[in-house]
C-alpha cells in the first residue's frame, strides 16, 4: 500500500507559543506512523532547539521525520519576539495557510494542522476574514465537493464531538440567528462529516434546546416548539438521525454522550464548556464540510507565555493525531 501523505502544519502567529508547541509535538510524535511537515519558517524551528530538516516537496517528509523535523521553509521577514507580534510577519502567516491549503487540495499533503494565529496584527495587515476557518473556507470555495458544505466548527474531546449552529454571536442575537434553514444546513454537514471523516456509517446526531428545560412546552420560551423540533423533524424525513431539542443541562454528562455521535450546539459556550470541562488541555477544533481536512488546538496565541518554556502541547498533539484519523478516514 501507498504510504499516506504527511500532514502540513502550519506554524502560526510565530511570537506565540505556535513554534515551541510544535516543537513539543514533534518530539512526542516522531514514532508514530503519520507524519507531519511545518509550514514556516526553519530557522525559527531551529532556535526552539528541535533538529530541523529543509524539504523541498511533502513527499520528503515522511524519510526525515523520525530524525528531524521536516519544515517547507518559507522564512519571515522581520525578527521575532516571544509575545510581541509583528505587523510585517503578518503576511508570512497568511501565506503558511495558503501554501497549506493548496497542498492538500493538490493531494501532496493529507490535511492540515493550523497552530494558532493573532487576529490584531493580520487585521492590521489587512487580513479580512474572521479567523482560520473562513480564510480556508474561501481558499477552497471552488474545490470539487460532493454533499453538505460547511464550514462547520466542532470542538471535540474525549467522546464528545460539539457542533456549533453560530459561532461567535453576541448572546443577545442568538434567538434570531437559530433559525430552522441554519439548523437544517448544520445538521447535514455534520451527518455527512460523521461518515465521511470519521467511518460512521449512521451517525446519531443530538440537539440542544435552547430554552432552560427546554423550553417547558413554551412556558420558558417558544423556540423549541416553532423553530427547532420542527427543523429535526424534517431531518428526519430526509433519513437524518437527530432527536428533537433536548434540555443541555443533562446532555453532557457520561451516560448522556452514548447516546449520539455529535450534538449540534446553538451558541459558542453551550459546545465550549462541557468539552473544555472534559479535557481543559486537549480539546481540538476541527472544521467539517470542506475539500480538506483541518484542524487545531483548541486555544489561543499565549503571547503572555511565549517563550517561557510553559505552554503545552497537548491540544495540538490532539489535533494531529485527529486530522491523521480523519484523512485515513476519508482514503477509506
Amino acid at each position: 500500500m501507498t504510504p499516506a501523505p504527511p500532514l502540513a502544519l502550519t506554524m502560526g502567529e510565530p511570537a506565540g507559543v505556535g513554534p515551541e508547541i510544535i516543537a513539543a509535538a514533534w518530539r512526542a510524535l516522531k514514532d508514530a506512523a503519520q507524519p507531519f511537515a511545518v509550514v514556516g519558517d526553519a530557522a525559527l524551528m531551529r532556535a526552539h532547539g528541535v533538529p530541523v530538516q529543509e524539504i523541498s516537496a511533502p513527499s520528503d517528509a515522511a524519510g526525515a521525520f523520525a530524525r528531524a523535523l521536516p519544515v517547507l521553509d518559507s522564512p519571515l521577514p522581520a525578527p521575532v519576539a516571544p509575545g510581541r507580534p509583528e505587523a510585517a510577519n503578518a503576511g508570512a502567516v497568511a501565506d503558511w495557510i495558503e501554501q497549506a491549503v493548496n497542498l492538500a487540495m493538490a493531494g501532496e499533503v493529507a490535511g492540515l494542522v493550523t497552530a494558532p494565529i493573532a487576529k490584531a496584527p493580520l487585521y492590521a495587515a489587512g487580513f479580512r476574514f474572521p479567523g482560520h476557518t473562513e480564510f480556508i473556507a474561501e481558499l477552497t470555495a471552488d474545490a470539487p465537493f460532493t454533499g453538505a458544505r460547511g464550514p462547520v466548527m466542532m470542538l471535540t474531546a474525549k467522546d464528545l464531538r460539539a457542533c456549533l449552529v453560530t459561532i461567535h454571536s453576541p448572546l443577545a442575537q442568538v434567538p434570531e440567528l437559530v433559525t430552522a434553514d441554519r439548523v437544517n444546513r448544520t445538521a447535514r454537514v455534520v451527518h455527512e462529516a460523521m461518515q465521511r471523516d470519521f467511518g460512521i456509517a449512521r451517525p446519531r446526531l443530538a440537539l440542544a434546546a435552547l430554552n432552560p428545560h427546554a423550553g417547558e412546552t413554551g412556558a420558558l420560551g417558544l423556540e423549541e416548539i416553532e423553530v427547532l423540533a420542527p427543523a429535526a423533524a424534517a431531518l428526519r424525513g430526509e433519513g437524518i438521525a437527530i432527536t428533537d431539542p433536548l434540555p443541555a443541562d443533562t446532555l453532557f454528562h457520561e451516560e448522556a454522550r452514548t447516546g449520539y455521535d455529535a450534538v449540534l450546539c446553538l451558541y459558542h459556550d453551550q459546545a465550549l464548556i462541557p468539552v473544555k470541562t472534559l479535557d481543559f488541555w486537549g480539546g481540538v477544533n476541527a472544521t467539517l464540510g470542506l475539500p480538506v481536512v483541518r484542524t487545531s488546538p483548541d486555544h489561543g496565541v499565549g503571547f503572555d507565555i511565549a517563550g517561557k518554556g510553559v505552554a503545552r502541547a497537548d491540544s495540538l498533539i490532539a489535533a494531529v493525531r485527529l486530522a491523521g484519523e480523519m484523512a485515513a478516514a476519508r482514503r477509506r
